[in-house]
């Protein structure tokens, strides 16, 4: 009699923490800056606490790599301060790498979060093309004086003969900055596949799911959800390096779906990276710079401002800050380099400003939310295993 009431117990205690388990993952969905700032804030804080011991700790693991690349680093930093002959090619060298890095990052942020990503291509790279291409058609050319340039676009002077402007002089100007952004963009979906093959190697499916689903969709959001998954998982088996391409091809608001799906594939890393290197630092971005520089060529811009003047009512009100923003643009290009405008910003730039404003502070609080989530997720569990550890020793001694 006894035994079954102490079976009747455990059973009841395990449903309770699956109940409860259940209820911790209701609760971690509602943690918000906006719902719940200060319990939000507070797991943010330990959540931060803890990521940052990891790194120590990791830091510490590999603690001869670390010291030789401050060496390293220390050395370059030498190298630009002291004065000599070596100071004009090492700071040229400095400014490249810190270009091309900034792209990188700005690729890694628009990628990497599972879904909460900031478009750094709207807010940055965009921008970027179409500004190098409005230039080359006012310019006449894509020689443009460096410095300024990158930072800074102004026409060369009178005196430097023109050519004739072809859509892949164009593109010859932007790739460099448009691959390493493709770049950082590949290595921003890296995160998903690692978390999708720990999930399939310690047996946790349930993870998967998790990551795939969210608790506050629609069942049929979340059919459709699985549903993808397993298109991409047929796809992959059957294609391989193929299909993984063809994903990471395209612009694909859900790779975050293929890389999880891949790595519980236990899907190889080297092909992996490489496809979706191959996807989206070349194919992928190719596509997007072809149809910005399209868009913003001298034909195709006029044709965008009649329509845009054209709409019946607001057009004329939404013309006058584009016309604004040309008009600013072409003085700033046919400036000397030596010659400073100053000038107020256009309203169109002050929109831009406060939009990217905007998606940054999003992008910021979703992030925040994140990391609260996952530090109430796992300090709960962690508990609830405790009780059922602390449990599971009373019952056996009870024998």
């Amino acid at each position: 009699m006894s035994d079954k009431k102490t079976l009747l117990s455990t059973s009841q205690l395990q449903g309770e923490s699956t109940c409860q388990h259940f209820n911790v993952k209701e609760e971690a969905r509602k943690l918000s800056l906006w719902r719940r700032p200060f319990q939000t804030s507070y797991y943010f804080g330990l959540q931060l606490i803890d990521e940052i011991r990891d790194v120590w700790r990791k830091l510490q693991e590999h603690i001869v790599p670390v010291v030789l690349c401050l060496c390293a680093v220390s050395t370059f930093f030498i190298f630009i301060n002291v004065p000599g002959p070596q100071h004009q090619y090492v700071g040229w060298l400095n400014d490249a790498i810190l270009w091309y890095v900034w792209w990188v990052f700005l690729g890694v942020l628009s990628s990497i979060g599972l879904g909460f990503g900031l478009h750094t291509f709207v807010l940055y790279l965009g921008p970027h093309i179409a500004g190098v291409t409005i230039a080359a058609w006012e310019c006449g050319t894509t020689d443009f004086p460096s410095p300024p340039y990158p930072d800074t676009i102004i026409c060369p002077p009178a005196g430097v003969p023109r050519h004739r402007i072809t859509l892949w002089n164009i593109l010859n100007k932007i790739r460099p900055e448009s691959m390493m952004w493709g770049l950082g963009t590949a290595l921003g979906e890296l995160p998903p596949y690692f978390m999708g093959r720990a999930a399939r190697i310690s047996g946790q499916d349930d993870e998967v799911d998790d990551l795939l689903t969210n608790s506050e969709d629609t069942e049929e959001k979340k059919s459709c959800m699985v549903k993808f998954r397993l298109y991409i998982q047929q796809l992959v088996e059957k294609s391989g390096f193929l299909g993984v391409l063809l994903c990471a091809s395209i612009p694909n608001p859900l790779f975050d779906v293929a890389g999880i799906t891949c790595g519980y594939l236990l899907f190889p890393f080297t092909t992996f990276f490489i496809a979706i290197v191959i996807g989206k630092a070349v194919i992928k971005v190719h596509l997007q710079m072809l149809m910005v520089v399209l868009l913003f060529t001298r034909n195709n811009l006029k044709l965008v401002e009649e329509g845009i003047e054209s709409i019946p009512y607001v057009g004329h009100f939404l013309y006058r800050p584009v016309e604004e923003y040309m008009n600013q643009t072409r003085i700033t290009l046919h400036r000397s380099t030596s010659t400073h405008i100053q000038q107020s910003q256009s309203t169109l730039s002050i929109i831009f400003d406060v939009f990217i404003g905007i998606m940054i502070i999003f992008f910021l609080v979703a992030i925040i939310n994140g990391m609260a989530r996952r530090k109430f997720r796992n300090h709960y569990n962690e508990r609830y295993e405790i009780i059922l550890n602390e449990t599971d020793d009373s019952i056996s001694s009870c024998y």
